[in-house]
Protein backbone atom coordinates (compact mmCIF):
# COMPACT_ATOMS: atom_id res chain seq x y z
CA UNK A 1 0.00 0.00 0.00
CA UNK A 2 2.88 2.37 0.45
CA UNK A 3 4.30 2.14 -3.30
CA UNK A 4 1.02 2.31 -4.37
CA UNK A 5 0.62 5.17 -2.42
CA UNK A 6 3.69 6.74 -3.24
CA UNK A 7 2.83 6.23 -6.80
CA UNK A 8 -0.03 7.98 -6.83
CA UNK A 9 1.06 10.76 -5.41
CA UNK A 10 4.01 11.07 -7.91
CA UNK A 11 0.67 10.49 -10.95
CA UNK A 12 -1.23 13.49 -8.85
CA UNK A 13 2.15 15.57 -8.64
CA UNK A 14 1.52 15.98 -4.72
CA UNK A 15 3.04 15.68 -1.53
CA UNK A 16 1.90 15.57 1.79
CA UNK A 17 4.26 18.23 2.52
CA UNK A 18 3.05 20.53 -0.33
CA UNK A 19 -0.91 20.26 0.87
CA UNK A 20 -0.01 20.89 4.44
CA UNK A 21 2.63 23.53 4.32
CA UNK A 22 2.72 27.29 4.71
CA UNK A 23 -1.11 27.58 6.16
CA UNK A 24 -0.25 28.64 8.92
CA UNK A 25 -1.98 32.63 9.31
CA UNK A 26 -0.42 35.89 10.22
CA UNK A 27 -3.59 37.33 12.52
CA UNK A 28 -3.70 40.20 10.89
CA UNK A 29 -4.12 38.72 7.11
CA UNK A 30 -7.34 38.01 5.51
CA UNK A 31 -7.15 34.79 4.03
CA UNK A 32 -8.95 34.01 0.86
CA UNK A 33 -9.94 29.99 -0.51
CA UNK A 34 -10.55 30.17 -4.31
CA UNK A 35 -11.66 27.05 -6.21
CA UNK A 36 -13.20 26.89 -9.37
CA UNK A 37 -15.07 24.17 -11.74
CA UNK A 38 -16.82 22.28 -9.65
CA UNK A 39 -19.28 21.29 -12.31
CA UNK A 40 -22.21 19.96 -10.14
CA UNK A 41 -19.65 17.66 -7.31
CA UNK A 42 -21.43 17.99 -4.30
CA UNK A 43 -18.44 16.98 -2.29
CA UNK A 44 -16.35 19.53 -3.69
CA UNK A 45 -18.71 22.26 -2.95
CA UNK A 46 -19.33 20.55 0.76
CA UNK A 47 -14.97 20.75 0.77
CA UNK A 48 -15.26 24.55 -0.50
CA UNK A 49 -17.76 25.55 2.34
CA UNK A 50 -15.66 23.60 4.95
CA UNK A 51 -12.30 25.12 3.45
CA UNK A 52 -13.37 28.17 5.99
CA UNK A 53 -12.70 26.02 8.70
CA UNK A 54 -10.42 23.71 7.78
CA UNK A 55 -7.60 26.62 6.39
CA UNK A 56 -8.85 29.31 8.21
CA UNK A 57 -10.00 31.51 5.75
CA UNK A 58 -12.15 34.45 6.11
CA UNK A 59 -13.32 34.92 2.43
CA UNK A 60 -14.63 31.88 -0.18
CA UNK A 61 -14.69 32.58 -3.84
CA UNK A 62 -16.13 29.97 -6.28
CA UNK A 63 -14.95 30.72 -10.01
CA UNK A 64 -17.11 29.72 -12.85
CA UNK A 65 -18.57 26.40 -14.21
CA UNK A 66 -20.87 25.43 -11.23
CA UNK A 67 -22.56 23.27 -12.55
CA UNK A 68 -22.68 19.44 -13.95
CA UNK A 69 -22.08 18.46 -17.54
CA UNK A 70 -25.08 15.77 -17.68
CA UNK A 71 -28.12 13.50 -16.20
CA UNK A 72 -27.69 9.85 -15.68
CA UNK A 73 -30.81 7.77 -16.01
CA UNK A 74 -31.58 5.35 -13.59
CA UNK A 75 -34.98 3.01 -14.76
CA UNK A 76 -36.98 1.55 -12.17
CA UNK A 77 -38.66 -1.18 -12.80
CA UNK A 78 -41.03 -2.38 -10.24
CA UNK A 79 -38.50 -5.33 -8.70
CA UNK A 80 -34.90 -3.76 -10.02
CA UNK A 81 -33.35 -0.63 -11.38
CA UNK A 82 -31.29 -0.54 -14.13
CA UNK A 83 -28.74 1.74 -15.78
CA UNK A 84 -25.74 1.79 -18.29
CA UNK A 85 -22.58 3.38 -17.28
CA UNK A 86 -19.32 3.04 -19.79
CA UNK A 87 -21.35 1.23 -22.31
CA UNK A 88 -22.53 -1.54 -19.50
CA UNK A 89 -25.73 -2.52 -18.70
CA UNK A 90 -26.17 -2.78 -14.55
CA UNK A 91 -28.88 -3.92 -12.39
CA UNK A 92 -29.73 -2.95 -8.62
CA UNK A 93 -31.98 -4.50 -6.35
CA UNK A 94 -31.22 -3.31 -2.99
CA UNK A 95 -32.73 0.28 -1.80
CA UNK A 96 -29.29 1.01 0.17
CA UNK A 97 -27.09 -0.10 -3.09
CA UNK A 98 -29.05 2.94 -5.12
CA UNK A 99 -28.53 5.66 -2.11
CA UNK A 100 -24.80 4.65 -2.70
CA UNK A 101 -25.40 4.81 -6.51
CA UNK A 102 -26.85 8.14 -6.19
CA UNK A 103 -24.86 10.15 -3.63
CA UNK A 104 -21.63 8.44 -5.98
CA UNK A 105 -23.21 10.09 -8.99
CA UNK A 106 -23.91 13.42 -7.04
CA UNK A 107 -20.35 13.50 -5.55
CA UNK A 108 -18.86 13.08 -8.98
CA UNK A 109 -21.27 15.84 -10.58
CA UNK A 110 -23.72 13.64 -12.50
CA UNK A 111 -27.48 14.37 -12.14
CA UNK A 112 -29.12 10.64 -11.21
CA UNK A 113 -32.50 10.93 -12.41
CA UNK A 114 -35.03 8.01 -11.20
CA UNK A 115 -37.91 6.97 -13.34
CA UNK A 116 -40.61 4.67 -14.57
CA UNK A 117 -40.17 2.76 -17.52
CA UNK A 118 -43.17 4.85 -19.34
CA UNK A 119 -40.88 7.95 -18.32
CA UNK A 120 -37.91 6.60 -19.92
CA UNK A 121 -39.61 5.83 -23.29
CA UNK A 122 -41.15 9.04 -23.67
CA UNK A 123 -37.61 10.73 -22.86
CA UNK A 124 -36.35 8.36 -25.54
CA UNK A 125 -39.05 8.63 -28.68
CA UNK A 126 -41.96 11.39 -27.88
CA UNK A 127 -41.90 14.18 -30.27
CA UNK A 128 -40.66 17.00 -27.30
CA UNK A 129 -38.57 14.39 -26.10
CA UNK A 130 -34.90 17.04 -26.27
CA UNK A 131 -36.90 19.87 -24.85
CA UNK A 132 -37.99 17.66 -21.80
CA UNK A 133 -35.16 16.48 -21.41
CA UNK A 134 -33.28 20.00 -21.32
CA UNK A 135 -36.32 20.78 -18.74
CA UNK A 136 -35.48 17.77 -16.74
CA UNK A 137 -31.92 19.25 -16.86
CA UNK A 138 -31.91 22.45 -15.88
CA UNK A 139 -34.38 22.02 -12.78
CA UNK A 140 -31.78 19.39 -11.96
CA UNK A 141 -29.08 22.03 -11.91
CA UNK A 142 -31.06 24.42 -10.03
CA UNK A 143 -32.32 21.86 -7.23
CA UNK A 144 -28.86 21.09 -6.63
CA UNK A 145 -27.65 24.50 -5.80
CA UNK A 146 -30.50 25.08 -3.44
CA UNK A 147 -29.14 22.40 -1.53
CA UNK A 148 -26.10 23.85 -1.62
CA UNK A 149 -27.58 26.84 -0.58
CA UNK A 150 -28.80 25.04 2.56
CA UNK A 151 -25.59 23.10 3.34
CA UNK A 152 -23.66 26.57 3.36
CA UNK A 153 -26.61 28.35 5.07
CA UNK A 154 -26.17 25.38 7.79
CA UNK A 155 -22.50 25.71 8.12
CA UNK A 156 -21.38 28.89 7.63
CA UNK A 157 -21.36 32.07 10.37
CA UNK A 158 -20.30 34.89 8.87
CA UNK A 159 -17.72 34.40 6.17
CA UNK A 160 -18.69 35.43 2.63
CA UNK A 161 -18.93 33.54 -0.40
CA UNK A 162 -18.33 35.17 -3.51
CA UNK A 163 -19.68 33.10 -6.46
CA UNK A 164 -19.39 33.64 -9.88
CA UNK A 165 -21.40 31.12 -12.98
CA UNK A 166 -18.88 30.07 -15.93
CA UNK A 167 -19.13 29.77 -19.96
CA UNK A 168 -20.81 26.24 -18.93
CA UNK A 169 -23.32 27.54 -16.85
CA UNK A 170 -26.92 28.36 -17.84
CA UNK A 171 -28.71 31.73 -17.10
CA UNK A 172 -31.36 29.96 -15.30
CA UNK A 173 -29.17 29.53 -12.22
CA UNK A 174 -28.13 32.83 -11.77
CA UNK A 175 -31.89 33.50 -10.27
CA UNK A 176 -31.10 30.29 -7.75
CA UNK A 177 -27.85 31.79 -7.00
CA UNK A 178 -28.99 35.56 -6.40
CA UNK A 179 -32.01 33.77 -3.85
CA UNK A 180 -29.23 33.56 -1.32
CA UNK A 181 -28.24 35.52 1.61
CA UNK A 182 -25.17 33.69 2.54
CA UNK A 183 -23.66 33.27 -1.23
CA UNK A 184 -22.99 36.70 -3.41
CA UNK A 185 -23.44 36.20 -6.90
CA UNK A 186 -21.07 38.66 -8.31
CA UNK A 187 -20.98 38.19 -12.54
CA UNK A 188 -20.64 41.58 -13.49
CA UNK A 189 -19.94 43.18 -10.66
CA UNK A 190 -17.27 44.63 -8.49
CA UNK A 191 -17.09 43.59 -4.47
CA UNK A 192 -15.09 45.11 -1.68
CA UNK A 193 -12.53 42.19 -0.64
CA UNK A 194 -10.17 42.26 2.69
CA UNK A 195 -7.80 45.29 3.45
CA UNK A 196 -8.92 47.76 0.76
CA UNK A 197 -9.09 45.68 -2.10
CA UNK A 198 -11.81 45.52 -4.74
CA UNK A 199 -12.87 42.63 -6.90
CA UNK A 200 -14.02 42.53 -10.17
CA UNK A 201 -15.45 38.95 -11.79
CA UNK A 202 -16.93 37.94 -14.95
CA UNK A 203 -17.39 34.02 -16.09
CA UNK A 204 -17.62 34.89 -19.60
CA UNK A 205 -14.56 33.38 -21.99
CA UNK A 206 -14.03 34.07 -26.13
CA UNK A 207 -15.47 31.25 -28.02
CA UNK A 208 -14.90 27.66 -26.95
CA UNK A 209 -15.67 24.63 -29.63
CA UNK A 210 -18.31 23.78 -27.26
CA UNK A 211 -20.34 26.96 -28.51
CA UNK A 212 -21.40 27.61 -24.45
CA UNK A 213 -24.29 29.85 -23.24
CA UNK A 214 -21.51 32.76 -21.79
CA UNK A 215 -19.28 33.10 -24.32
CA UNK A 216 -18.32 35.63 -26.87
CA UNK A 217 -15.92 37.33 -29.44
CA UNK A 218 -12.89 38.79 -27.92
CA UNK A 219 -14.06 42.21 -28.79
CA UNK A 220 -17.15 41.88 -27.23
CA UNK A 221 -15.48 40.34 -24.43
CA UNK A 222 -13.12 43.46 -23.98
CA UNK A 223 -16.05 45.61 -23.41
CA UNK A 224 -17.60 43.04 -21.05
CA UNK A 225 -14.41 43.59 -19.04
CA UNK A 226 -13.66 47.23 -19.23
CA UNK A 227 -16.87 48.25 -18.32
CA UNK A 228 -16.52 46.15 -15.14
CA UNK A 229 -13.28 47.31 -13.81
CA UNK A 230 -14.29 50.97 -14.49
CA UNK A 231 -15.95 50.61 -11.08
CA UNK A 232 -12.52 49.84 -9.31
CA UNK A 233 -10.94 52.60 -7.78
CA UNK A 234 -7.59 51.66 -7.35
CA UNK A 235 -5.91 48.66 -9.44
CA UNK A 236 -3.12 48.78 -7.02
CA UNK A 237 -5.93 47.11 -4.94
CA UNK A 238 -7.92 45.17 -7.20
CA UNK A 239 -8.02 41.44 -7.51
CA UNK A 240 -9.16 40.23 -11.14
CA UNK A 241 -11.73 36.58 -11.46
CA UNK A 242 -11.71 35.55 -14.90
CA UNK A 243 -13.01 32.57 -15.94
CA UNK A 244 -10.54 32.36 -18.12
CA UNK A 245 -6.90 31.88 -18.06
CA UNK A 246 -4.55 34.85 -19.71
CA UNK A 247 -3.37 32.97 -23.60
CA UNK A 248 -0.15 31.83 -23.13
CA UNK A 249 0.56 31.97 -19.44
CA UNK A 250 0.94 28.46 -18.39
CA UNK A 251 -2.51 28.95 -17.08
CA UNK A 252 -4.57 27.87 -20.57
CA UNK A 253 -2.60 24.18 -21.86
CA UNK A 254 -5.26 22.18 -22.96
CA UNK A 255 -4.83 19.13 -25.31
CA UNK A 256 -4.71 19.74 -28.68
CA UNK A 257 -7.95 18.67 -30.55
CA UNK A 258 -8.43 17.25 -33.88
CA UNK A 259 -11.60 18.24 -36.58
CA UNK A 260 -13.68 15.88 -34.53
CA UNK A 261 -12.74 17.51 -31.40
CA UNK A 262 -10.87 14.54 -30.02
CA UNK A 263 -7.21 14.99 -28.47
CA UNK A 264 -4.73 14.49 -30.74
CA UNK A 265 -1.41 12.03 -29.59
CA UNK A 266 -3.51 10.59 -26.53
CA UNK A 267 -4.09 14.04 -25.35
CA UNK A 268 -0.07 14.43 -25.16
CA UNK A 269 0.38 17.36 -27.44
CA UNK A 270 -1.18 20.63 -25.48
CA UNK A 271 -1.19 24.33 -26.89
CA UNK A 272 -2.31 27.56 -25.33
CA UNK A 273 -5.91 28.36 -25.36
CA UNK A 274 -6.87 31.43 -23.15
CA UNK A 275 -7.85 34.84 -23.78
CA UNK A 276 -5.28 36.95 -25.92
CA UNK A 277 -7.61 40.17 -24.16
CA UNK A 278 -7.59 39.48 -20.66
CA UNK A 279 -3.91 38.76 -21.20
CA UNK A 280 -4.04 42.43 -22.77
CA UNK A 281 -5.62 43.72 -20.06
CA UNK A 282 -3.80 42.37 -17.06
CA UNK A 283 -0.59 43.57 -18.79
CA UNK A 284 -2.14 46.94 -18.93
CA UNK A 285 -3.42 46.82 -15.38
CA UNK A 286 -1.38 45.43 -13.54
CA UNK A 287 -3.35 44.37 -10.69
CA UNK A 288 -1.36 42.37 -7.46
CA UNK A 289 -3.91 39.40 -8.25
CA UNK A 290 -5.80 37.20 -11.03
CA UNK A 291 -7.98 34.42 -10.54
CA UNK A 292 -9.20 31.76 -13.26
CA UNK A 293 -10.06 28.53 -13.92
CA UNK A 294 -11.29 27.00 -17.35
CA UNK A 295 -8.75 25.11 -18.43
CA UNK A 296 -9.06 22.19 -16.57
CA UNK A 297 -5.72 20.76 -16.80
CA UNK A 298 -3.86 23.63 -16.34
CA UNK A 299 -2.89 24.01 -12.63
CA UNK A 300 -0.57 26.33 -11.54
CA UNK A 301 0.77 29.74 -10.33
CA UNK A 302 2.69 32.21 -12.38
CA UNK A 303 3.45 36.00 -12.49
CA UNK A 304 2.18 38.26 -15.79
CA UNK A 305 3.83 41.41 -15.09
CA UNK A 306 3.73 42.51 -11.40
CA UNK A 307 0.58 40.21 -11.21
CA UNK A 308 -0.04 37.23 -9.44
CA UNK A 309 -2.14 34.97 -11.86
CA UNK A 310 -3.31 32.10 -10.43
CA UNK A 311 -5.42 29.01 -11.70
CA UNK A 312 -5.98 26.00 -9.19
CA UNK A 313 -7.50 23.63 -11.50
CA UNK A 314 -9.92 21.20 -11.09
CA UNK A 315 -10.35 17.31 -10.67
CA UNK A 316 -14.13 17.30 -9.72
CA UNK A 317 -14.72 14.11 -11.68
CA UNK A 318 -12.82 12.59 -8.89
CA UNK A 319 -14.65 13.94 -5.70
CA UNK A 320 -11.67 16.15 -5.01
CA UNK A 321 -11.34 19.71 -4.77
CA UNK A 322 -8.15 21.84 -5.84
CA UNK A 323 -7.61 25.47 -4.43
CA UNK A 324 -5.52 28.19 -3.79
CA UNK A 325 -4.90 30.06 -0.59
CA UNK A 326 -4.03 33.35 -0.88
CA UNK A 327 -3.39 35.59 1.90
CA UNK A 328 -3.60 39.51 1.91
CA UNK A 329 -1.26 41.11 4.21
CA UNK A 330 -2.15 43.62 2.82
CA UNK A 331 0.03 42.49 0.16
CA UNK A 332 -0.83 39.42 -1.65
CA UNK A 333 0.99 36.33 -0.98
CA UNK A 334 0.05 33.24 -2.54
CA UNK A 335 0.42 30.78 -0.05
CA UNK A 336 -0.21 27.87 -2.37
CA UNK A 337 -2.32 25.20 -4.32
CA UNK A 338 -3.80 22.55 -1.91
CA UNK A 339 -6.07 19.77 -3.03
CA UNK A 340 -8.50 17.59 -0.78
Amino acid sequence: MGLLSNLKDKLNQETTSQETAGVDKDPDATRIFFATDVHGSTACWRKFINSADFYDADVLILGGDTTGKAIFPIVDEGDKYTYTRQGDEHTITDESELEDLLDSLEDTGYYPYVMDEAEYDALQNADDAQERQDEIFISEMCDRIEEWIAFAEENLDDTPVYACPGNDDPFEIDEVWDSSDTIDLVEGDVVEIGPGYQMASTGWTHPTPWDTDREESEEDLRKRIEGIISGIDDFDRAIFNFHEPPYDSQLDEAPELDEDLRPKFGAQSTEPVGSKVIRDIIEEYQPPLSLHGHIHESRGHTKIGRTDAINPGSVYSEASLQGAIIDLEPEVDVVGLVRG
